[in-house]
């Protein structure tokens, strides 16, 4: 699993690495049984007029294409936002694929008792 975090018009921020790595921990949990490659990246765009930062998470494999951001005022509540929204995110895909893999096969059945 292929992690990579960038900071875009910001200097490299340990503490601020240290968090993300920790609250991503729940999307790696999430993706552990995935098959390879899956690519997580990470993009914090702090903004230098307004205090309104954007995060942005991408989650790439097999089975996902996933892309959440937000927008907000306080820079580590944006992060731990965006992260949520990813998660859940990924959890209704999950569910999609489940749901469409248990549909298959079943509507001909269906037909037939009509």
């Amino acid at each position: 699993m292929e992690t990579k975090i960038t900071f875009r018009n910001m200097e490299h921020s340990d503490p601020m690495e240290k968090h993300a790595q920790q609250q991503l921990e729940k999307v790696k949990t999430f993706l552990e049984n995935e098959p390879t490659p899956v690519r997580i990246d990470l993009i914090l765009e702090p903004s230098k007029v307004h205090s309104h930062h954007r995060i942005e998470l991408r989650v790439k494999s097999p089975h996902y294409d996933v892309i959440s951001n937000y927008e907000g005022s306080e820079f580590y509540k944006v992060l731990d936002r965006v992260i949520d929204i990813m998660y859940k995110r990924l959890h209704e895909e999950k569910r999609k694929r489940i749901d469409a893999r248990k549909g298959i096969g079943r509507a001909e059945n269906f037909k037939k008792n009509s």
